[in-house]
């Protein structure tokens, strides 16, 4: 179990010696269950923080999103800022350092170990209370929840609401830390890696394709899965590109004329393009934090094209992202013994 009262004081620690900037970690929500990311300067405030279920943020984006504020701001503080960070986010952070996004001595990772319940899956829990509000969750064992609602205490197994990506992880604990609470359970191994994508696959071409033309009707569009995924760190982005090939002398003819390679049309091929085009651009990269898939107003499942090719990286080529922060990236790495069956 994950002792908080040690993990607050080492953030206190950590805040008045002056060694970090600041703490990024979970508070209790003002507005629903989940908890929220909070970041934290005051040493006082370290009392805020927590650590249960329901924190199920990946935080490696707030890392991400520091750094472009720090360019902007054009400060000149030199120390690290501290983070909190489960199996997944640290994973996130590994992924992070190996592409040079930041310094390795620019970040203090707070490892907080999984250990055998993972985070808590919001919508599997409404459903399985039918109605009844919950009012907190609580870690209760290894292998269950306590979830408290305006009737009482229950114990519920931890399988049953959890997070689908904790159910297949494979890397409960970090792999990075500077600091590490809770148990070094490294594979939780309730449902087999790639169990859900695999299932899918078992579909017939024509149902699988008619499937993801249901969703890519629902999409929104709305690039809630791209703001929130630690690896989407492009200043531009191809879908809605702004400054791309314009210059201060660059004419409206020119503009104009401008390749679109991605048009924000909700037609279904554009959409189908876009989530398309950013799963290829996670390939090898993509860590399984599911914060895509969490956050899509109209619950697409948005998990099964990722790990898709993060299956694909793991059986072809044995790599697992952000197992190793000094091995190379997926595509800057060769083998002799790398299958080559797919060049024609």
């Amino acid at each position: 179990m994950i002792d908080v009262a040690a993990l607050k004081a080492h953030a206190k620690s950590l805040l008045e010696k002056g060694s970090v900037r600041a703490v990024i970690g979970y508070r209790k929500s003002t507005a629903g269950l989940l908890a929220e990311p909070a970041t934290i300067a005051d040493a006082d405030a370290t009392d805020d923080l927590i650590f249960d279920p329901t924190c199920v943020q990946n935080l490696a984006l707030y890392l991400v999103n520091d750094k472009k504020e720090r360019v902007h701001s054009r400060s000149d503080d030199k120390r690290p800022i501290a983070v909190v960070a489960k199996g997944c986010d640290s994973r996130a952070i590994t992924v992070l350092l190996q592409e040079k996004h930041f310094p390795r001595e620019s970040v203090h990772v707070i490892g907080v170990s999984c250990e055998g319940t993972g985070v808590v899956d919001a919508r599997k829990l409404a459903k399985k209370l039918d109605g009844k509000k919950a009012l907190s969750v609580n870690f209760d064992g290894s292998e269950a929840f306590s979830i408290t609602t305006e009737d009482g205490a229950q114990s519920i197994p931890a399988a049953e609401v959890m997070a689908e990506r904790c159910l297949e992880c494979r890397s409960a604990h970090p792999t990075l830390s500077d600091m590490t609470f809770g148990e070094a359970k490294s594979e939780r191994a309730l449902h087999a890696p790639f169990q859900a994508v695999k299932h899918k696959m078992k579909d017939e071409q024509d149902n699988r394709w008619a499937f993801w033309a249901r969703q890519f009707d629902r999409c929104l569009r709305c690039y809630a899965c791209r703001s929130v995924c630690p690896m989407c760190y492009c200043e531009e982005c191809v879908v809605d590109s702004i400054n791309f090939a314009v210059l201060p002398d660059t004419t409206a003819d020119e503009k104009a004329d401008r390749i679109k390679w991605i048009e924000r049309s909700p037609a279904r091929s554009e959409t189908a393009m876009y989530h398309m085009v950013r799963a290829i651009h996670l390939a090898g990269r993509c860590v399984d934090c599911a914060e895509c898939e969490r956050v899509c107003p109209v619950n697409i499942p948005l998990r099964l094209l990722n790990t898709r090719l993060e299956m694909e990286a793991f059986e072809t080529f044995e790599y697992n992202p952000g197992s190793d922060m000094n091995a190379p990236t997926l595509t800057s790495s060769f083998r002799d013994t790398d299958p080559n069956s797919f060049i024609r």
